[in-house]
């Protein structure tokens, strides 16, 4: 019933371009400095059938990078995130904004929060060690920055790094590199005013007790107007990494995000993605969308709707559920 946050799902109605093409071309309205790649030997290899050959090839390759952390943070006027890596800089380096981040090897559609994926591409470098554990931490974290809702993991395969970072809408942003120790470096504008929402998870902690109130809130920061479609993106990121130690679970019901979410006459209708159903259990994703959004000003009553558009109360001042999350 739990989902952690290297699983939490989160998608929204957003347009953009192929995860294949992640350099941003001339006609894109992003600005971004170009990264210079570091030099990648091209030395011949011998062929000769002897024990040197093997050496001969290794000296040949460029070193391989290890990624060893990520981490996301806000400074004035931006939103950064730094990749650092153990060794070298990743011998190529691109960065561009795609319509949907795709899994490398099964070409999956890989779910991100946010209204903008901003795609990158590491050549020449790894996330894992000798027995395949991540050398970096979960593929999926959400922060909580006013333009970074989540980096997520897309690809760690034949020394080819792809990640993809979920924004809160589209920005211009700046990559550039620092060393001792090697770091891309990834910078997002971040100019617009925010105002705190309360997003309501299930504190775990508190439901296996039997003690209501069954969700807790933790702050997050939205651009207005548009409270309620930044509140339910923040929703579906799931926690952060100390909230998810603290107890708070992102509960999706089946729900792979949300669709639209329109407010008229002091109702919110809320339609989600994905198969949604209870499972049998008394909490759903429903008790967590249902306060989440009546604590935004001028929301009284919330309606959800599954994917087909189905709900047990759709006319009338009322809140209302599909029936697929009834227990």
């Amino acid at each position: 019933m739990f989902l952690p946050p290297m699983r939490s799902l989160a998608a929204s109605a957003a347009s953009l371009v192929s995860a294949a093409t992640l350099v941003v071309t001339p006609s894109s309205p992003v600005a971004a400095a170009p990264v210079a790649a570091a030099p990648v030997s091209a030395a011949p290899v011998s062929a000769a059938p002897n024990a040197a050959a093997p050496v001969a090839a290794t000296r040949a390759a460029a070193p391989v990078a290890t990624l060893v952390g990520v981490r996301a943070s806000h400074h004035p006027g931006l939103d950064r995130v730094v990749f650092e890596f153990r060794g070298p800089l990743p011998a190529r380096r691109t960065a561009g904004y795609v319509s949907r981040l795709i899994a490398d090897g099964s070409g999956d559609t890989i779910p991100v929060a946010g209204d903008a994926i901003l795609g990158l591409r590491f050549e020449r470098a790894v996330g894992h060690d000798g027995s395949g554990a991540s050398t970096h931490g979960p593929a999926r974290e959400t922060f909580a920055l006013p333009e970074v809702i989540q980096v997520v993991r897309a690809g760690d395969f034949e020394a080819v790094l792809t990640f993809g970072i979920g924004l809160a809408r589209k920005a211009p942003y700046r990559v550039y590199t620092l060393s001792r120790p090697s770091r891309v470096v990834v910078d997002i504008k971040a100019p617009r005013r925010t105002v705190p929402v309360g997003v309501h998870f299930l504190d775990s902690r508190r439901y296996d007790a039997g003690r209501e109130p069954y969700t807790r809130a933790v702050r997050r920061p939205v651009a207005p107007p548009s409270l309620a479609r930044g509140a339910l993106q923040r929703l579906f990121a799931g926690p952060t990494r100390a909230e998810y130690a603290a107890g708070l679970r992102f509960v999706a019901s089946g729900a792979t995000g949300f669709r639209s979410v329109v407010v008229r006459g002091g109702v919110a209708h809320v339609r989600l993605t994905g198969a949604v159903g209870s499972g049998g259990s008394a909490f759903t994703v429903a008790d967590e969308i249902t306060p989440t959004l009546k604590r935004l000003p001028g929301i009284h009553w919330v309606k959800i709707y599954d994917a087909r558009g189905r709900t047990q109360h759709p006319a009338g001042r009322s809140d209302s559920v599909p029936e697929s999350l009834e227990p």
